[in-house]
C-alpha cells in the first residue's frame, strides 16, 4: 500500500484501511499498543489528535514506514546539500539549526 498525505483527515482513513488489510481489530491493535480502543477510535476518527511518537509505533504495529519527499525535488536538493533554498533562517529565541 502506499499513499500520499497531504492532510490530517488522510490519515485517519489510511491507519483504518492498514488495519483492516493486517485483519487486525481496533481492539486488537488497542492491546498491542497498550492504549483503550475508544482511544483507537479517536486516532482513526480525529488523526490530527495522534502524536508524532504514536503515529510510529502505529505504524510499527501496521508494518508500515513513513516516507518524507518534497513536491519540488529542486527544493529537496537544496536541503540535502545543506543548503536552504529560502536562505539563512533564525528565529528569535531558537537555536541556530545547527545546534538541534
Amino acid at each position: 500500500m502506499q499513499q500520499v498525505l497531504s492532510v490530517p483527515s488522510q490519515l485517519g482513513v489510511l491507519l483504518k484501511a492498514a488495519r483492516k488489510e493486517a485483519g487486525i481489530s481496533q481492539v486488537k491493535l488497542a492491546e498491542r499498543l497498550g492504549i483503550s480502543q475508544s482511544r483507537m477510535s479517536h486516532m482513526e476518527l480525529n488523526p490530527g489528535s495522534v502524536s508524532l511518537e504514536q503515529l510510529l509505533a502505529l505504524f510499527g504495529v501496521l508494518g508500515l514506514e513513513m516516507l518524507v519527499g518534497s513536491k519540488n525535488p529542486g527544493r529537496l536538493s537544496a536541503y540535502a546539500t545543506g543548503a536552504d533554498p529560502a536562505g539563512p533562517r533564525h528565529v528569535a529565541n531558537e537555536p541556530p539549526a545547527s545546534e538541534w
